[in-house]
């Protein structure tokens, strides 16, 4: 097995702009990113060197987000869990996200893992970055390969939103319902509803 080629930046506007242009294998990490986002378009901000900010170029899959959340939630050792679709948890308190995007023939996943620092209600893990950095690259490469049916079980064994209920907010509707599962196209199962996307919420038992 090749490798893998990593740029290692300190300052950049996204490591997700560096990834796009590079071949599958390759991995993007920087100390600070100045327009850092995660899903629905939210920033991401932390300050330099107090997190793992990465993305890595692979194959396509069809449940790349979900295997993303697994191999993060794994390389973040036994306490972090899995909040749908692909935030790590720790203690019900957020301590990472994902972004993946799709371009052309390749896939990139954006990660980032507070490390030595947290936003106010979220977690860091304490744990140093290339540790991390390289775990996470293997488990990776194996969940971004596995079996789609693979994925969706290993993400209920590690999911905190299954069983709960949740607030699901949607372009012009917002309901509440219990996590129940979920579908084999990775959507989430919420009072018999799949939801493919927008926000959930958990809400307090």
């Amino acid at each position: 097995m090749n490798e893998p080629s990593i740029v290692r930046l300190g300052t950049v506007g996204s490591t997700q702009e560096v990834a796009r242009e590079l071949p599958i294998g390759a991995i993007v990490v920087a100390e600070h990113q100045t327009a850092g986002r995660g899903r629905l378009d939210r920033r991401w901000e932390a300050p330099f060197g107090t997190a793992l900010l990465a993305s890595f170029v692979v194959a396509l899959h069809p449940l790349l987000s979900l295997a993303a959340g697994v191999a993060a939630a794994e390389a973040c050792g036994p306490r972090a869990r899995l909040k749908w679709p692909n935030d790590v948890v720790i203690d019900g308190r957020k301590a990472g996200g994902i972004l993946v995007e799709m371009t052309g023939a390749k896939a990139v996943v954006g990660v980032g893992i507070n490390l030595t620092w947290a936003p106010p209600g979220a977690a860091q893990l304490d744990r140093g970055r290339d540790d991390l950095l390289e775990t996470l690259r293997q488990r990776l490469d194996t969940w971004s390969s596995a079996a789609p049916a693979a994925v969706i079980q290993r993400w209920r064994e590690l999911s905190d939103t299954l069983g709960r209920r949740v607030r699901v907010e949607l372009a012009g509707r917002v309901f509440e319902g219990v996590a129940e599962d979920i579908a084999e196209d990775g959507s989430l199962v919420v009072d018999g509803v799949p939801v493919s996307a927008g926000d959930v919420i958990h809400l307090r038992d």
